[in-house]
């Protein structure tokens, strides 16, 4: 297999974890006889430094005629501490999922044993946690009608979704559903809301094409406490934009780590994969962020590209990095390894070079030779 994948490293930690997230890929690509040909464009504090935008016009057409993007995180400091400032970093990847219309924000959850402890939850609690979460991304109060009264007295905001929108990301979820353990929960609040009654009335007709899939739906300020007290419940989650973005950053505390979670973004014939996490500018150049989230998006990523075998291999590699805790930074503050030495770990791992016991003096010099 070709691909073209379009590389926007952005700001912070972006460059370091995406270099890691690239090996992944390479390694995949040796060992499976594709090719992964790259470009790679400005976004971010960096798009801004350099053009004056925050997401160039070249870097849009990039995007556009690429098979897929891999995003890395935007944000600076010297942005976010000035409010006067007219253009910031985050208008960059607002503006890919306008360019590239990406409807459906997918994020996976994993609690990993050996990290149970990282975790605010109890052990108990996080036992066979492992779910999804399908948001929609483009619709909604968001990107609804608003309005402020010159004097300050009142304003609104305006939740507007179509039948056409809720079914698009409601088939990705039910598909993926059908993937898994054949579960799919509806979250919404259409006891008082009639968007959400919309959304129940829309997905649970197209229930009856997938009749293999139990569908079933709680209230969104019930599915929070329920993500809390029993997060193994849920296997794929589907939901519109506000409840999506509260509840996904809420899941995402639950493995212990931001550094560890992907996400994609699909539209129709594009689509966008990156770890959750921001630009960390304080870890920036240091070689001690965490590498997992990009490379799990990697996984993702080759899901999308309809090659399982190799997407399995990717989360198999990362599996084996945590269970052996070689593991960075944010995860092991005593005991840890740089961002470079887990890219070469995984790497080695997908081309079948780990046997025997990992050499750890050599690890700890940066060099990922296993014996």
């Amino acid at each position: 297999m070709k691909k073209q994948i379009a590389i926007l490293s952005g700001d912070g930690i972006g460059p370091e974890v995406t270099a890691q997230a690239i090996k992944a890929l390479n390694a995949i690509a040796t060992k499976f006889n594709h090719q992964f040909q790259y470009k790679e464009g400005l976004v971010g504090a960096a798009a801004i430094d350099a053009t004056g935008e925050a997401l160039p016009a070249s870097t849009i057409e990039l995007c556009l005629e690429s098979d897929a993007v891999l995003f890395g995180a935007v944000g600076h400091p010297k942005y976010d501490n000035d409010p006067m400032v007219k253009v910031r970093p985050e208008q960059g990847i607002l503006g890919i999922r306008k360019a590239l219309q990406l409807y459906a924000n997918i994020r996976p959850v994993t609690a990993y044993k050996s990290l149970y402890e990282l975790s605010p939850l109890k052990s108990r609690q996080l036992e066979g946690t492992d779910f999804i979460i399908y948001r929609e991304l483009t619709g909604g109060i968001y990107f609804g009608d608003k309005k402020t009264a010159e004097d300050g007295s009142w304003a609104y905001d305006t939740s507007t979704y179509t039948k056409a929108e809720i079914e698009r990301i409601a088939h990705l979820a039910f598909k993926a559903a059908l993937q898994r353990k054949k579960k799919l929960t509806l979250i919404d609040k259409s006891n008082v809301l009639e968007t959400s009654r919309l959304w129940r009335s829309v997905v649970r007709d197209l229930a009856d094409s997938y009749p293999d899939v139990q569908l079933d739906f709680l209230f969104a300020d019930n599915a929070a406490m329920q993500l809390i007290l029993h997060p193994q419940r849920f296997d794929v989650i589907l939901t519109e934009n506000l409840f999506g973005d509260m509840l996904s950053d809420e899941a995402s505390v639950i493995s212990g780590s931001l550094g560890l979670l992907p996400s994609a973004s699909i539209g129709n014939g594009y689509a966008l994969f990156e770890p959750i996490h921001g630009s960390y500018p304080q870890a920036a150049g240091k070689d001690i962020a965490n590498p997992l989230g990009a490379i799990l998006s990697v996984a993702m990523m080759l899901d999308y590209f309809e090659l399982k075998e190799e997407a399995d291999l990717v989360r198999m590699a990362v599996q084996w990095s945590i269970d052996n805790l070689f593991v960075t930074k944010d995860i092991d503050p005593v005991n840890f390894y740089f961002t470079s030495t887990i890219g070469e770990l995984i790497s080695e791992y997908i081309q079948e070079r780990v046997s025997g016991d990992v050499n750890l003096v050599n690890v700890e010099l940066r060099k990922s030779t296993i014996i």
